[in-house]
């Protein structure tokens, strides 16, 4: 975001700040994504609509996050599939490699069913997201029943993996982690997967240019009042392609207009 989209540092946490919570943590990255629309000047939105569909679904993204409860992490790799895996001529593992983009996330992300299951991740998929979904929930299924054969062989007592797959996939929470994670794909993601899933579904027919218009009022009033004076801004700012350098208090500040408690 500081590289590409220009944004100021000053908006981002301390390096090396902790959160005792999920809340915290999915927070704060809800927020960056709130941050990446109002400061990217150049390529962020189309049009008036974009604009305020963009907003829209930040803005109720961020109420989404705040809502996991979670107090535990565990160590996580945005990167990591079979090729990480190293076995011997018996098949068994004896180790792993490529550890270099782990870092602490919220537990929920391991209970989730591993992207990798169709070798490519969604944005990359040559036949579009939806086929991706598709054929993924096929994979899922048998994933999902070979790991219930392996735990046939567990104690009663013991955590079932499989069950919380199953629900994460059921009820979109894949998808809401998958967002957190992939901002390129974030609105993609937001609209055809977890709008609906949280907020029930909309009016058939709807363009989808005007989803913004189906949820508008699950906003705040300080929310929707400050929707029109960014989407004006941001089409004044797509009339000439620039980089802005902003001071560290006046992007604070500036942050601070669209994030309301």
């Amino acid at each position: 975001m500081v590289q590409l989209s220009n944004i100021s540092k000053s908006i981002f946490p301390l390096e090396g700040t902790t959160y005792k919570t999920a809340d915290e943590w999915y927070t704060v990255l809800a927020e960056m994504q709130i941050a990446t629309l109002i400061f990217q000047h150049n390529d962020m939105v189309s049009s008036e609509d974009d604009c305020r569909n963009k907003y829209v679904a930040r803005q109720l993204f961020r109420r989404l996050a705040k809502q996991d409860g979670s107090r535990s992490f565990h160590l996580w790799c945005d990167d990591f599939r079979p090729a990480n895996v190293l076995i011997d001529d018996r098949d068994h593992v004896i180790g792993a490699i490529d550890w270099e983009f782990a870092y602490a996330t919220p537990t929920q992300f391991i209970l989730d069913p591993p992207w990798w299951l169709l070798l490519d991740v969604p944005e990359m998929w040559d036949a579009g997201i939806e086929d991706w979904t598709k054929t993924y929930e096929t994979r899922t299924g048998t994933w999902i029943s070979a790991m219930q054969e392996a735990e046939q062989e567990m104690s009663p007592e013991s955590f079932l993996l499989s069950a919380y797959m199953r629900e994460s996939w059921t009820t979109g929470r894949f998808w809401l982690n998958y967002a957190v994670r992939k901002s390129w794909a974030f609105d993609t993601i937001y609209w055809k997967y977890l709008d609906e899933k949280f907020f029930g579904e909309r009016e058939d027919g709807t363009p989808g240019e005007e989803m913004w218009k189906t949820r508008v009022h699950l906003l705040s009033e300080e929310e929707r009042a400050a929707m029109e004076p960014l989407v004006q801004a941001k089409m004044a700012e797509s009339k000439t392609r620039v980089l802005i350098e902003w001071e560290a208090e006046s992007a604070k500040k500036h942050l601070s207009r669209f994030l309301f408690d």
